[in-house]
């Protein structure tokens, strides 16, 4: 069932006019809502002039910026389709997205211009920055500005987002206006977003994550984004130290990298009234970090399928259920089913299904994608598992491909992990399962190292898992590795781990 969805921006900028929409932290450049709006209908009308209709898509390659937002706004009012491109990927993977969609026009910023060129053999180009009269900025302000729709579908596709994952080949989510809209409403509530409130916006947009926490929920409700060409570790520092930031979003990896800040022991990270973190499960250890600090982080669980906002942990709950990513927020149902699909009880692990007005309704031209992902009843299968304490809160226990059966019994690695991790000798834990001719299978551990710790010896770490661990699900093998590859939420890509070397296997 669909409802109308009027347009957003220009609502938002017939109650807010004067109030900043944007600011360019590089440039200093400040947009209000009234200028927003402008230039989403200018861009609307460039794109018209250049052929673009209802249902055709319009592929992006670029870094954060304020025109990627006028461009999905400008989108909406044609009823067209934009496609965000990993600018991360090599040319030879995003060629192919671009005849997956069959986008009708490619529009890149200054930095990934070599990669547009290469890709875009058959369809037409636009650089966001050209100088001359062809680039996209001084085309569009030459144009009068489109008016907007009276309504868009709740149901109809806004935008497409290519999901690698963490096992390989991409596929586009659909992404509508209802789910905007739900979003919305989970994440705002579960982090107390105001009209006020600033934020940072740093994480990649053909990522959910960079478009929807939360800067398309700040634009909803009229608040200001800061924004940045991508993660600058000194800069969000700087911006914390100076309590510029009221929310803070971001992934374990994020974090991460700020707790190894020279001055992260320095900082007064109170200023920030919100912080919330997705993608991959926070080491407990690094929430502990920064509580001490006087931040709560609220671990949350989402997907690019669902939005993404289901989860977010209760700050009063936060430290004394450390790992739980919290309950269902408003729009969202959750089961835990096994491998039939029955419910199990509580307690018992399972695998979360997800049912709500934020769930995807599938995958574009991908009918064998949404057979396998969706029940006969239409309820999500996530391929995380997870399990529901006695008051209700989630913990997510790994991915259904991600664990193995060592001897018989299940291994799930992210429990593995999280032990692992808290070695004061390692920052960061990934198991895989390998073959053994007398279990079945055994853990390999990748471990990155703790900057400034003395080597741990796998004898140590044996020793260390065999005290808060069952014996079979103690790794047999450590390998140290420099860094892992990882997704734009910034989970580790196990299928692109490095392969064992022969005195290892």
């Amino acid at each position: 069932m669909s409802f109308p969805v009027f347009d957003i921006l220009a609502r938002r900028a017939e109650l807010g006019p004067e109030r900043v929409a944007f600011e360019d932290i590089s440039s200093g450049e400040q947009i209000n809502y009234f200028e927003l709006n402008q230039r989403a209908g200018g861009s609307a009308a460039l794109l018209a002039e250049l052929g673009i209709k209802q249902n055709d898509c319009v592929a992006l390659l670029c870094r954060n910026r304020i025109e990627f937002f006028e461009l999905l706004f400008a989108c909406a009012r044609l009823g067209a389709i934009l496609v965000p491109l990993n600018w991360r990927m090599p040319a030879r993977e995003l060629a192919p997205l671009l005849d997956d969609c069959r986008a009708r026009l490619l529009i890149y910023g200054t930095e990934d211009a070599d990669t547009a060129i290469s890709i875009a053999a058959n369809i037409p180009l636009l650089g966001l920055d050209d100088s001359g009269d062809g680039g996209f900025c001084k085309r569009r302000n030459q144009q009068q500005a489109l008016a907007e729709e009276a309504d868009w579908p709740a149901d109809k596709t806004w935008y497409l987002l290519y999901t690698s994952g963490t096992t390989g080949k991409p596929k586009a989510v659909i992404q509508t206006y209802g789910m905007a809209l739900a979003n919305y409403i989970n994440i705002a509530q579960a982090m107390g977003l105001q009209a006020d409130d600033t934020s940072l916006n740093y994480l990649p947009l053909f990522h959910t994550g960079g478009i929807n926490l939360t800067t398309l929920p700040a634009l909803i409700m009229g608040a200001r984004t800061l924004i940045t060409p991508g993660f600058d570790l000194d800069c969000t520092v700087e911006l914390l130290e100076g309590g510029r930031l009221d929310t803070f979003f971001g992934v374990p990896a994020i974090y991460q990298a700020i707790s190894l800040h020279k001055r992260f022991n320095e900082l007064d990270l109170t200023k920030v009234r919100c912080w919330g973190c997705g993608g991959a499960p926070m080491p407990d250890k690094l929430l502990q970090q920064f509580a001490k600090r006087g931040a709560t982080v609220l671990n949350g669980m989402g997907m690019t399928e669902t939005g993404p906002t289901v989860f977010l942990m209760d700050e009063a709950n936060a430290m004394n259920k450390i790992g739980s990513v919290g309950k269902p927020q408003l729009l969202a149902s959750v089961r835990l089913v096994d491998a039939d699909g029955n419910d199990v009880p509580q307690g018992a692990t399972g695998e979360l299904w997800f049912s709500g007005l934020g769930i995807t309704p599938g995958y574009h031209n991908r009918p064998d994608a949404n057979t396998d992902a969706f029940s006969v009843d239409g309820w999500l299968r996530s391929g995380d598992l997870g399990r529901q304490d006695e008051d209700g809160y989630y913990y997510i226990v790994g991915r259904l491909k991600d664990m193995y059966i060592s001897g018989g019994e299940n291994v799930y690695a992210a429990e593995v992990e999280a032990q692992l991790a808290a070695h004061p000798g390692v920052l960061e834990a990934a198991i895989i399962g390998i073959p053994d001719d007398k279990w079945g299978e055994v853990g390999c551990a990748y471990l990155l190292p703790q900057p400034g710790s003395p080597t741990v010896t796998d004898d140590e770490l044996v020793s260390f898992c065999k005290k808060r661990l069952a014996a079979y699900k103690v790794p047999r093998q450590f390998i140290w590795v420099e860094d892992f590859a990882r997704t734009a939420a910034g989970k580790v890509q196990k299928h692109l781990l490095p392969p064992m070397t022969p005195a290892e296997e």
